[in-house]
């Protein structure tokens, strides 16, 4: 998730909700692209290989590699947040909870239908999760605090993102046409859902 913050004029509760339903919704888009089968984000693609070389559910990764990313922190003078902690937490149980309860669709367009619905549900759910603007998330801390060592922002997302996918894809993570359809829409798609899901009051 990303780094940006939004000035945030809600009320404290008003912004615990957003935090929560932005965490549950990413949860579930991660959950629904994996389900998918057709690639997932790069991040996913790294989980779900640790996942499969350990037997543990993807969201037990999501959740360690989350709070051993913050190791990287301490050196890189970031500082956490509410919804840092809330995502190291929460993320990977919402995402093993869809993984749980949805379907795994046979049929190439239901598989489609999951991608997509999870690369909306993600943007939809960064919208909300920066409207919150209760922390970053470990992943895109280590990114800022790589940008505050001197590289540019697309560097450090770009060396990190295809460091964790090329390690995924070894470790036997899924990659494929969904991984390029995420990077290709997820950008523009937050930008869209930005405004709309910022805090009104």
């Amino acid at each position: 998730m990303s780094e940006l913050s939004l000035p945030h004029v809600a009320s404290f509760p008003n912004r615990l909700l957003r935090l929560y339903a932005g965490l549950a919704l990413y949860g579930a888009g991660i959950g629904l692209q994996i389900e998918s089968r057709l690639g997932n984000d790069p991040w996913d693609v790294f989980h779900q290989g640790l996942a499969v070389r350990t037997g543990w559910s993807i969201g037990t990764w999501i959740i360690l590699v989350g709070a051993i990313v913050m190791v990287f922190w301490i050196p890189l003078r970031q500082r956490p947040g509410i919804g840092t902690i809330s995502n190291i937490v929460f993320l990977g149980l919402f995402a093993d909870l869809t993984i749980w309860l949805a379907p795994t669709p046979e049929n190439l367009v239901a598989r489609w239908v999951y991608l997509l619905a999870a690369v909306v549900f993600v943007a939809a759910a960064t919208g909300l999760y920066i409207g919150a603007g209760m922390g970053p998330g470990p992943r895109d801390g280590l990114m800022t605090g790589l940008h505050r060592l001197g590289l540019s922002i697309r560097v450090a997302r770009t060396l990190i993102e295809l460091t964790v996918l090329a390690t995924g894809w070894l470790l036997g993570g899924t990659v494929g046409v969904g991984t390029v359809v995420f990077a290709l829409a997820i950008g523009p798609l937050t930008q869209y859902f930005m405004p709309l899901m910022r805090p009104r009051g």
